[in-house]
């Protein structure tokens, strides 16, 4: 049915993504052609063809027993040690999750992934780029609460996009999803041609613009409560769905492994909601509804 599948980002609120998928994707034959993800939705869109997510919820469990903070204040006077622990934990997960035969499982059966990244703009250095980023980010998330957000694109930020099928090595694939998730201070800059990259969130954290526009039935997988809309509604003709109450996990929450289950748990109870209502939404489909069912 659904030709096109679109993973917007939110870090450990992803893990709604992955529950979701592993109810609904068998259940219906969801077989896209073309899969756009951006930051960890990039990421978790290449788990769900490599690994599996129980696989990886027992992962981050284990690496995550010796870290209770998110910061540590202390290492600023110590060399060699950083201040946010996410970059190594982040960049070791995707290393053991999708790498070695993992890479090769994911290339032999993925459909096209798309992984978006942000430039950041030419009249910027990376420093003013990132303290800019974050003002705009906050202001759209926080305020606005916009579906889209415009700010990013305004003041210059501009999206690339890499194919997953085109990195050589699973290093590649994993500097590829660090660029599309680069947030200073938690992650560094990335660079990919010898250019800084950043999170392609600040372009948009749903990033429609990276399938085809006629590239037929569209689904939209987002990762955060938008109050003006239902849990599964229609914009522009693609089909969105949302969690049905905001998830326990938080974005860059590297402490609180049981809030990545809860919140894959809720995936899967919002999946197996969004399966009951699927007769009515295909009739809805067919109408050209604005509005959609939603979950029981």
């Amino acid at each position: 049915m659904f030709e096109q599948v679109v993973f917007a980002g939110g870090g450990h609120r992803c893990w709604w993504q992955a529950g979701f998928w592993e109810v609904v994707a068998p259940a219906i034959e969801l077989r896209p052609r073309v899969i756009a993800g951006v930051s960890a939705g990039a990421a978790t869109a290449c788990l769900l063809f490599a690994n599996d997510s129980r696989t990886a919820l027992a992962y981050y469990r284990e690496a995550l027993k010796d870290n209770p903070r998110n910061v540590y204040p202390a290492n600023l006077f110590r060399r060699g040690r950083r201040v946010f622990p996410h970059n190594e934990i982040y960049r070791n997960a995707l290393r053991t999750l999708l790498g070695g035969e993992r890479f090769a499982h994911l290339m032999r059966n993925a459909p096209e992934i798309r992984v978006q990244y942000a430039r950041i703009p030419r009249w910027l250095g990376p420093r003013s780029a990132v303290a800019l980023g974050i003002v705009g980010y906050n202001i759209e998330k926080y305020v606005r609460r916009s579906l889209h957000p415009r700010f990013g694109r305004a003041v210059g930020f501009r999206s690339e996009i890499a194919r997953v099928q085109d990195c050589r090595s699973d290093e590649e694939l994993v500097s590829l999803i660090i660029a599309s998730s680069c947030t200073p201070p938690f992650t560094p800059i990335e660079y990919r041609d010898g250019r800084p990259t950043m999170d392609g969130g600040l372009v948009d954290n749903v990033p429609v613009d990276a399938v085809d526009a006629d590239g037929g039935a569209t689904l939209v997988l987002t990762t955060r409560r938008y109050p003006k809309h239902a849990p599964v509604f229609m914009r522009a003709g693609r089909v969105y769905v949302q969690p049905s109450r905001k998830v326990a996990a938080s974005s860059w929450d590297y402490t609180a492994p049981d809030a990545y289950e809860e919140t894959w748990k809720q995936g899967r109870e919002d999946g197996e909601a969004f399966l009951r209502g699927f007769p009515s939404l295909r009739t809805d489909l067919g109408r050209g509804a604005e509005r959609v069912a939603g979950f029981a």
